[in-house]
């Protein structure tokens, strides 16, 4: 009874050996079934679009008020689904509470991408005077910023990430001219309380016009907007993206070229809802939001960004 326990035994050995030696040769014998690459997902305007509205679903957001802590939360909630590590920076000015929140991931040297999800107080620019003392939606003057964020917070491959991406988003942006009050207020206390600095900035302000067109902002560093105007170029989007002078505007990236980060403001600022209560979600494009996104996006994967001078 020992004999074919032995038999069966050596039968085994040889096997082993046999497939030992072919994993020697270098695996040419054997089929190897590998695991296929996840792709990463991809930006989608009409995601993007639907983010935008359930904003606006909240009616004005001006800093606070209870829609503008509500529409926070909804951020904050979006991010964390999305598995980003998020802080938040509450601070009082002028007597209004404000709440900076900034989603982060990765590794390497930080680069913050920024949107402001509070919308103006006044329509001061609206035709009507009677309308003028009313708060505005936002629909592109913050809310398509704050989309294009959170669905960059949807599909950016944070395993794959080259730089430690933060994602802001900024209160107390829309209250410039008002009393006591400067353009981008938020962000300027959010740069004061920061240790250190991120490598370099990207500001998404009105960039879902569906008649877009993004002009060189005039305060933007000058080699980092030209990186970034060129990628889109070679994308397909050199007609909107057009690399020529535009104005100079005092928004959100102001204060970070202020404390020596190359920053640049994406922003159509050829709106003509601009602080009025017909900027709404209708005058949304998701063509225009995709653009956007997919531009930003590219960015950041390719991003062991060249440091602009």
């Amino acid at each position: 009874m020992r004999r074919p326990a032995v038999l069966q035994v050596a039968v085994m050995a040889i096997f082993v050996f046999a497939l030992a030696y072919l994993v020697w040769l270098g695996y040419g014998a054997l089929p190897l079934l590998l695991p296929t690459p996840t792709p990463s997902p991809s930006f989608s305007g009409a995601q993007a679009l639907a983010l935008a509205q359930r904003q606006c679903e909240f009616g004005p957001r001006p800093s606070g008020t209870e829609a503008n802590r509500q529409t926070g939360d909804w951020i904050i909630a979006q991010l964390k689904a999305a598995g980003w590590q998020v802080e938040t920076q509450e601070i009082t000015w002028n007597g209004v509470p404000l709440r900076n929140i900034v989603a982060k991931a990765g590794k390497g040297p930080a680069v913050l991408v920024a949107a402001h999800y509070d919308t103006r107080p006044v329509a001061d620019q609206d035709p009507n005077p009677e309308a003028q003392t009313q708060p505005i939606v936002g629909g592109n003057d913050g809310a398509s910023g704050v989309a294009v964020l959170l669905e960059l917070a949807r599909v950016l491959d944070r395993g794959r990430l080259t730089n430690e991406v933060w994602l802001a988003f900024f209160d107390g942006e829309d209250r410039g001219r008002l009393p006591g009050w400067d353009w981008g207020q938020g962000a300027r206390l959010y740069v004061q309380s920061l240790k250190s600095l991120p490598a370099q900035m990207v500001l998404l302000d009105m960039v879902g016009d569906s008649n877009q067109r993004f002009p060189y902002e005039g305060n933007s560093n000058p080699q980092l907007r030209a990186q970034i105007w060129a990628l889109a170029g070679r994308m397909g989007f050199g007609n909107v993206f057009v690399p020529v002078q535009g104005q100079a505007l005092t928004d959100d990236h102001i204060p970070f070229i202020a404390a020596g980060v190359p920053a640049v403001d994406i922003i159509d600022f050829d709106y003509p809802y601009w602080h009025t209560t017909a900027d709404t979600c209708d005058k949304l494009d998701p063509a225009s939001l995709d653009r956007v996104g997919k531009v930003v996006q590219a960015w950041l994967a390719g991003a062991a960004l060249a440091a602009p001078n």
